[in-house]
């Protein structure tokens, strides 16, 4: 036994497991760390393999690059996240399947497996604090050594802490990695298993793709967490907008999967005359584009999980927020060529230390680069190429907590023409009411990409063929572990508890017969921050003609230069009109309908019934303000 684990107080399995194993190395630093995850003669290449009944069977391989190493693994399946691998082994309230009810049997025999296996390898164990280093909790990530690089993103992105820095503790939380129980025991299927107490959670990962354990497996025991505790770690990145008047504006962006997160905390996209492309029509192929001299500077605070914990709540009506990572898992699909994000680039290119690839070419001791991604057995790139990055490598990163001025949520909108109606009507730019906004997220749909994550052949025929998915309450419901209900409470309790952040829909990829990628989003980022959270003068606004969208900027300016109003009102677009808009807020409406009756339960908040109970109604926005006020 390593004696900086004389420290942790574990329970009696997991103590007598590390007890037995062959070896544990605990690295002193990160460098020790990456050298671990090269294998034992240091790379250039490393196979990740286990004895699999006899079988040596290949879960990763590791490339040695000058700028960090790249991971890649043997199957597409394996390179996103599949989402349907949670399982739940304890009898907490929860709404996700539990492992007794898919596999037939209890989980307690597979966790003594698993730690008999464990304690039958050679081990590399490292604290981490879930929730990042300050605001988080001690935990503990147990793994095999020869798949280091697993651990080394755990605590890239939870922050580098040692077991002499975190003194004698309890963990929180315990992450187990195993990865030939993918094929003894699942038939090689991605499987996490969470078996939670009010004490510890633990997570049991039986893959080595990251996504759903060492990233969302961590969220997970954050949102659970949060629901013993009253809190919610929102799906969301945020950024503080500064116009070149030097007005300071805090901005939280949440939506599904792909719905523009990451882009929030992106530079806006010009052409090469230096001008904006706001969308292109997809009927005449007419392009509109838009002049804009200098544009807002954008210093990201949080990029994918962001903390909202009672001590960061002033109690000022606005709501505080702190990054729950050190590192971010930054997706690069978006990357096809060098120059279209200059600073991503830059980190990925001359790292100040050597980064974490995956799903990237990599060349042994050549630079691996961001945009080259791996080809999947279809010959097209994978569409979940990743870096790991540290927040201290990205440059103008916000350290500090901040106070959110908008809430935006944004949707992954289909195009909508008079000749093919969808519910691809969302105007560019669009202000709710509290209740709406809650609404939005307790459903958290998403349209016809989804990148992240693996998708079942139904949920692809349905959002191949205009449909709409739910990704759930918050967008986080994936990973969350409790019941929709509970969190749905939290969720309203948060949003009525800061009357002072005001709520914001965008869509991306279209806007009625416009294609316009993430263009909306960031001219409304640009138009936000230039107005900032003074008063809203009621006169700018008109009701949105579907109630689901709130109202509607009357008229839009942006540095002196209007936005053509159709952007703002699709149903006024020439190949959209009033039958098709109507027809795409009849789908819009009767889908939130079908998705919002799970709700209705004793156990929802009296609050949340009546915003509820108004959309199954067809009430009018006007219900909804009644419910909660617009801010002005």
């Amino acid at each position: 036994m390593s004696r900086p684990l004389d420290s942790l107080t574990l329970p009696p399995d997991v103590r007598a497991a590390l007890d037995a194993c062959r070896s544990i190395v605990v690295p002193t630093s990160r460098a020790e760390l990456y050298q671990l995850a090269l294998g034992p003669e240091g790379g250039p290449r490393f196979t990740v393999e286990y004895d699999v009944d006899g079988t040596p069977v290949v879960e990763a391989d590791v490339v040695r690059c000058k700028n960090g190493i790249a991971v890649n693994y043997p199957e597409d399946y394996l390179r996103r996240r599949d989402p349907d691998c949670m399982r739940i082994a304890d009898d907490l309230p929860t709404d996700k399947p539990r492992y007794r009810d898919v596999f037939g049997a209890e989980f307690a025999p597979v966790k003594a497996q698993t730690l008999e296996w464990l304690s039958g390898q050679d081990l590399v164990v490292v604290p981490f604090k879930a929730g990042g280093l300050t605001y988080g909790y001690p935990s503990l990530a147990i793994c095999p050594v020869n798949a280091a690089f697993f651990a080394l993103t755990l605590v890239d992105l939870q922050g580098w802490v040692t077991f002499e820095e975190l003194g004698e503790y309890t963990p929180r939380s315990i992450l187990y990695v195993a990865p030939p129980f993918r094929h003894t025991h699942f038939g090689g299927r991605q499987v996490v298993v969470h078996d939670r107490s009010t004490s510890l959670h633990e997570v049991f990962a039986y893959n080595l793709y990251p996504g759903p354990s060492a990233k969302k497996g961590v969220f997970s025991v954050l949102l659970d967490i949060g629901e013993q505790e009253g809190w919610v770690t929102a799906h969301a990145s945020s950024v503080r907008v500064t116009t070149p008047y030097e007005n300071e504006t805090i901005i939280m962006h949440e939506g599904a999967s792909g719905g523009g997160k990451s882009e929030m905390c992106q530079e806006m996209r010009r052409r090469d005359d230096g001008r904006i492309l706001l969308g292109t029509n997809v009927v005449t192929d007419e392009p509109y584009v838009i002049t804009l001299g200098e544009t807002s500077a954008l210093a990201p605070v949080t990029d994918d999980m962001t903390m909202c914990p009672p001590v960061l709540q002033r109690g000022n009506g606005k709501l505080g927020v702190a990054d729950a990572e050190d590192g971010w898992f930054v997706r690069v699909d978006n990357l096809t060529e060098y120059g279209e994000d200059v600073h991503l680039d830059r980190v990925c290119i001359h790292p100040q230390e050597p980064l974490v690839f995956y799903n990237i070419e990599g060349v042994p001791d050549a630079t691996c680069l961001p945009w080259e991604h791996t080809l999947d057995s279809t010959g097209k790139p994978c569409p979940n190429p990743r870096v790991v990055v540290p927040r201290r490598l990205v440059r103008g990163v916000i350290n500090e907590p901040e106070e959110v001025d908008f809430r935006t949520f944004g949707v992954r909108m289909p195009p909508c023409t008079r000749f093919s109606p969808t519910y691809g009507i969302m105007g560019m730019t669009h202000f709710v009411p509290p209740a709406l906004a809650w609404l939005w997220r307790l459903i958290a749909p998403r349209g016809d990409k989804n990148p992240s994550i693996g998708e079942s052949s139904d949920t692809t025929d349905r959002l191949a063929h205009g449909g709409m998915v739910a990704e759930g309450v918050g967008s986080y419901w994936p990973f969350a572990t409790g019941t929709k209900v509970a969190a749905a409470n939290l969720l309203l309790r948060q949003i009525i508890e800061a009357p002072r952040t005001r709520y914001v829909l965008t869509p991306n990829q279209h806007i009625g017969a416009y294609k316009v990628g993430f263009a909306a989003e960031w001219l409304t980022r640009e138009y936000l921050a230039r107005r900032g959270p003074g008063r809203m003068r009621p006169d700018s606004l008109m009701a949105s003609r579907c109630a689901l969208f709130g109202y509607t900027l009357k008229e839009m300016k942006i540095d002196g230069q209007l936005i053509r109003p159709t952007f703002l009102r699709p149903d006024q677009q020439s190949q959209v009109g009033v039958e098709a808009y109507d027809a795409g807020a009849k789908i819009l409406t009767d889908f939130f309908k079908s998705e919002l009756r799970q709700f209705c339960t004793a156990d929802l908040d009296p609050l949340g019934r009546q915003i509820i109970d108004v959309c199954l109604r067809d009430g009018t926005i006007d219900d909804y303000v009644a419910l909660t006020p617009l801010h002005s």
